[in-house]
């Protein structure tokens, strides 16, 4: 009765102790190997786990720490492939395994190193081997050894037993400790990431167009904001009569009109993949093919041209019932711009300059009601995709015949 209270307390020790330490098995280890070794009367005892990799067994702990068998054990762990190894063949059984005599043993050819240098170092006499079972497999072992021959009981092999179970919790409550830490940590890195990136997007959208933001965003890079050449195609595009309209209007209905105005090209813009656009009043500038690179700018933009004027049309048509007289006009250039963010801290644009952008704001200027001018160079891009008519040669400032 006082040895199996003397059991049930040590038990409840060790038990205490995994409470005490989720994140740590030596501790468990260190306990459950001086209490095996009290209770089986055995001077020597430790516990071997299998590596990571299930490659080898290694020693974790033991109750002697000035011993020449436990740092040959340290220094040379079992490979699970030696079939000679004692501890391993407890382990590949997932039995107990008992030899009362290593004397008898030691001579022979058919035993490994480890258990003839176990003679030779310590002249231990009769060891036991219990290995500790999770699931289907064994994933280490306790060892007790004697000096002199006796042979563990049944009640020393149960109470090992008993030992062995706490010391399989140990192990999986640390691993399963370890992993959460490592999925919170990894969790934590993605959130600051996340947030990171979100402030960062807020930033660039305070100060950039959305389409800029998110390219910058999806490629990672900022220097694709730097100033670059780049082949693009601009869109001019503004109301005619809006200046003469504003004399006479409301103020109210002027806005009224400006945010229909906007929305309905908005929209278009979107839906056509106009990559930036710059609005001053009723004048609006589309960039395309950067910095959202297209297939044929070119031909996106006349294609937009043409969706807006239809939908000015119609748009014209409902304000001219309401006395307002507007009309709608289109300049379209293709060619090589200089492209990037312009501006100081706190107000950033992206923007394009030189003489492409220039013939587009000037053809714009030329058009006249429901009229959508390109130059020479995008209809070369886009003949046979669409009709034109020539208007002939005109001069343009700074830049020449056109």
């Amino acid at each position: 009765m006082q040895e199996r209270l003397k059991r049930e307390q040590a038990s409840r020790e060790v038990l205490e102790i995994i409470g005490l330490n989720p994140d740590d098995e030596q501790p468990v280890f260190d306990a459950i190997i001086d209490r095996a070794a009290k209770f089986c009367r055995a001077p020597h005892a430790g516990l071997l786990l299998l590596s990571a990799d299930d490659r080898h067994l290694q020693l974790v702990a033991a109750n002697v720490e000035q011993s020449g068998y436990v740092d040959f054990l340290r220094a040379n762990p079992h490979s699970i492939k030696d079939k000679a190894s004692l501890y391993v063949e407890a382990v590949r059984s997932m039995d107990v395994r008992q030899y009362p005599d290593i004397e008898a043993l030691a001579g022979g050819t058919a035993i490994s190193e480890q258990l003839k240098n176990t003679w030779k170092l310590e002249r231990m006499r009769t060891l036991l081997y219990v290995p500790l079972i999770k699931g289907d497999r064994a994933i280490g072992a306790i060892a007790l050894y004697r000096l002199h021959f006796e042979e563990f009981s049944e009640d020393d092999i149960e109470i090992l037993k008993l030992f062995a179970a706490p010391a399989v919790i140990a192990v999986d409550n640390v691993r399963q400790f370890k992993a959460l830490e490592t999925l919170n940590a990894e969790l934590g890195d993605r959130v600051r990431s996340q947030v990171g990136e979100l402030e960062r997007m807020g930033r660039l959208k305070r100060f950039l167009p959305s389409a800029v933001a998110d390219a910058v965003v999806s490629a990672g890079d900022e220097s694709m904001l730097s100033s670059h050449r780049a082949l693009v195609a601009i869109l001019f595009c503004d109301l005619r009569g809006f200046t003469a309209f504003c004399v006479s209007a409301e103020p109210e209905e002027t806005i009224e009109v400006l945010q229909t105005y906007h929305q309905e090209m908005n929209d278009l813009i979107d839906q056509y993949g106009g990559g930036v656009d710059q609005r001053a009043g009723d004048g609006i500038m589309v960039i395309f093919n950067d910095p959202i690179p297209a297939d044929d700018p070119a031909g996106d933009a006349v294609q937009l041209a043409l969706a807006m004027r239809d939908k000015m049309r119609e748009l014209c048509a409902q304000w001219k019932k309401l006395g307002h007289r507007l009309s709608f006009g289109v300049g379209i250039s293709f060619g090589y711009a200089t492209v990037g963010i312009v501006g100081s801290a706190g107000r950033y644009d992206y923007t394009a300059s030189g003489t492409t952008i220039n013939t587009a704001a000037r053809l714009c200027d030329l058009a006249a009601n429901d009229d959508i001018l390109i130059s020479p160079r995008t209809w070369a891009t886009v003949e046979g995709a669409v009709k034109a008519e020539s208007r002939g040669e005109i001069e343009m400032k700074a830049s020449g015949n056109l």
